[in-house]
């Protein structure tokens, strides 16, 4: 039978601490933001800073040293950019710049304390227990045109006795807006949303070995909320 961990013994796990997966990952290139999540951040921001008024807002979950972010905050000069990382280690690139903050913390107990513009998670939920939870809870925090868009695998998204969801899945993350390409495993929503998927989250495996990107993950197992558990 496998062990599940709690969301406290799941971040002591080594799989979880010694994510390699995003540390040093830059906002552009064969390996960046851009191509993993199929969106120009840099383009996204200055065509709505562009708009004027209002500032833009950037949350980046799970953010590694935090690279990418200095990056573009740098590339786009502006000060109207406001962007947060989240990162359960506190090892964070440097220098800093204005408009950059970094939040040390497990992304499952972040509040935030404002609606963004893009929400962002490179690779970030291999390594998170309540992965349908986290996407629940950040379209949310967007504003209404906000985007939400995530490397999710569902293969790492399965029942009390290990099995993928599959269909059972795909079908209520689109009922509650999402669209996922099962080709780039990458799921995405436009604008503000609460989000109840009829799910209960059981704990974490941190022993299922690697996935579609040959790193050692986590597989997240749930119950169908519809049953009754047990």
């Amino acid at each position: 039978m496998v062990r599940l961990l709690d969301n406290e013994s799941l971040e002591r796990s080594s799989v979880v601490a010694n994510r390699a997966m995003n540390r040093e990952r830059g906002l552009t290139g064969s390996n960046g933001y851009g191509r993993e999540l199929g969106i120009d951040v840099v383009d996204l921001i200055t065509d709505r800073l562009a708009r004027g008024g209002e500032p833009f807002h950037w949350l980046d979950l799970c953010c590694g040293t935090g690279t990418a972010l200095l990056e573009c905050a740098r590339l786009v000069d502006d000060p109207g950019l406001r962007i947060t990382g989240v990162d359960l280690v506190d090892f964070f690139a440097g220098p800093p710049h204005a408009g950059v903050e970094f939040v040390t913390g497990p992304v499952e107990s972040f509040v935030p304390r404002r609606s963004f513009d893009l929400v962002t998670c490179v690779h970030g939920l291999h390594y998170v227990g309540d992965k349908l939870g986290v996407l629940a809870r950040a379209a949310s925090w967007l504003t209404a045109d906000g985007v939400l868009v995530a490397n999710l695998d569902l293969a790492a998204v399965v029942s009390a006795e290990g099995r993928p969801w599959g269909r059972r899945l795909t079908g209520p993350l689109r009922a509650a807006g999402f669209d996922y390409d099962s080709r780039r495993r990458r799921v995405r929503c436009v604008g503000r949303r609460q989000v109840d998927l009829p799910f209960h989250y059981l704990g974490a495996d941190d022993q299922a070995g690697p996935n579609y990107t040959g790193q050692p993950a986590v597989n997240s197992h749930y119950a169908d909320a519809t049953r009754p558990v047990g």
